[in-house]
């Protein structure tokens, strides 16, 4: 199983789309380790710059339909060569959110109220995320502040997870 632990980075944006997490210009790569240098070089967001940005963060919080757009997987393998495993947002775009747990990753989905809260309490500052992938909780750390939030994923997803991914599932299990 993948770490769902780490360093947060906050993308203060609904929609943001596959061009943005990884251009279409470098789906010609064929390997995920090409892919790493230009995960989100795509993404306009002010104060974001990819290269500064993402090193040392292992999970993202935005907002909602996060991975929109064309559906490729390059765009879980960009955020995942990158060692972001976990996506957390309102809402996903199906095919990505799928690619995600195919890949071992997660995509979790928290109600609005949530989301606008984390970013409330700790855009802007150094947060960390703790999963606790039993008791289905984040333990978000701000500050010397610890909050947990509860989150659910299918059962399914869960057994992708814990695989590492669709294909380690399919090996165990047919």
């Amino acid at each position: 199983m993948k770490n769902f632990n780490g360093k947060v980075l906050f993308l203060d944006r609904a929609d943001i789309n596959t061009d943005e997490i990884i251009p279409a210009h470098y789906l010609t790569e064929i390997t995920k380790e090409a892919l790493k240098p230009h995960a989100l070089e795509g993404l306009k967001l002010e104060g974001f710059d990819y290269r500064r940005d993402i090193p040392g963060k292992s999970v993202i919080i935005t907002r909602s339909n996060f991975g929109c757009g064309s559906s490729r997987e390059h765009a879980p393998w960009a955020l995942e060569v990158n060692g972001i495993n976990m996506v957390i947002a309102e809402s996903f775009a199906r095919i990505f959110r799928q690619n995600m747990y195919n890949g071992g990753m997660m995509a979790v989905e928290l109600p609005g109220e949530t989301i606008d809260h984390l970013f409330r309490a700790a855009a802007g500052k150094d947060a960390e995320i703790e999963t606790d992938f039993a008791m289905g909780q984040f333990i978000i750390r701000v500050n010397g502040e610890e909050e947990r939030i509860s989150f659910t994923i299918s059962d399914f997803d869960r057994e992708l997870v814990k695989a590492g991914g669709w294909l380690e599932y399919a090996d165990k299990k047919y």
